[in-house]
């Protein structure tokens, strides 16, 4: 039997907005099932890296694979889940956790399939996975923030995607539910899913991430164990944000449910 490409191998890969470089001349592999943390200041280049794994960025120079495809070239969608930076969910019509995590299979089905027994099946497993079965028919508008962020990932994960990537998961949600989502992306890490968390603050997620990659001035400046990546952290400067191209949504707007009490807020 072959040995599996790696989930993730840029070789000098430069990266950006229409002819616009921001990381410049990369090399990066990572594993099957790596569990990785891309760090870095605001305008180091991080998110960039992690768009241009999405197909979000462009490609400028060099090679930049996923799952052994040119990136944009992979036939199935669904392997690959990707969870924004913003922590709660857009939607002018009201829709239940169910609905909304069933979105993240149509990447498996495509736009006009219906789903069948198994995939609503993987459905509720990945609610049941963020530790939202209890919530799965109510409308997500009545969520805390942190739960939000949580049918977010119950969304990707709908898909049974072999890479995660994900923006700042921790940023705008409390402690506890830090805590949840550690637990949640150790389950998904054991599984054997190669996670990628773009975030400026590895702490919450120390647990569960192995390896660090410190983006500075577009370029790696540190590759190996997370607990190594803590001297590089500190000593980046804090630069420009990276630009993006016009009209360019850097994620998605909120779903706004009225004032919250601090009783509403999650645990």
């Amino acid at each position: 039997m072959s040995e599996r490409p790696p989930a993730i191998r840029l070789r000098g890969a430069t990266i950006g907005y229409g002819d616009v470089p921001i990381v410049r001349d990369v090399d990066l592999t990572v594993g099957s099932g790596e569990a990785v943390a891309v760090l870095g200041s605001n305008g180091s280049g991080k998110t960039t890296l992690s768009r241009g794994l999405l197909g979000l960025a462009t490609v400028l120079d060099g090679e930049v694979q996923v799952l052994g495809a040119p990136v944009g070239r992979l036939r199935e969608r669904g392997r690959v889940g990707y969870v924004p930076q913003r922590h709660s969910i857009s939607g002018a019509v009201p829709a239940t956790v169910r609905e909304v995590a069933g979105v993240g299979r149509l990447a498996r089905l495509g736009l006009f399939r219906r789903l069948g027994a198994t995939d609503r099946r993987a459905v509720v497993d990945a609610v049941a996975a963020v530790g939202l079965a209890d919530r799965l028919d109510d409308p997500v508008a009545a969520l805390s923030g942190g739960q939000q962020r949580r049918v977010l990932v119950a969304r990707a994960l709908a898909a049974e995607p072999e890479l995660l990537i994900m923006d700042e998961p921790t940023a705008g949600v409390d402690a506890a539910s830090q805590e949840a989502l550690a637990d949640t992306l150790a389950a998904i890490s054991a599984s054997g899913t190669t996670l990628v968390v773009v975030t400026h603050e590895s702490a919450p997620l120390a647990g569960v991430l192995t390896r660090a990659v410190v983006v500075d001035h577009g370029r790696i400046a540190y590759d190996g164990p997370l607990s190594g990546a803590a001297h590089h952290d500190e000593h980046l400067h804090h630069h420009p944000p990276e630009r993006q191209p016009a009209g360019y949504r850097m994620d998605q707007p909120t779903v706004t449910s009225g004032p919250r009490t601090t009783a509403d807020r999650e645990r």
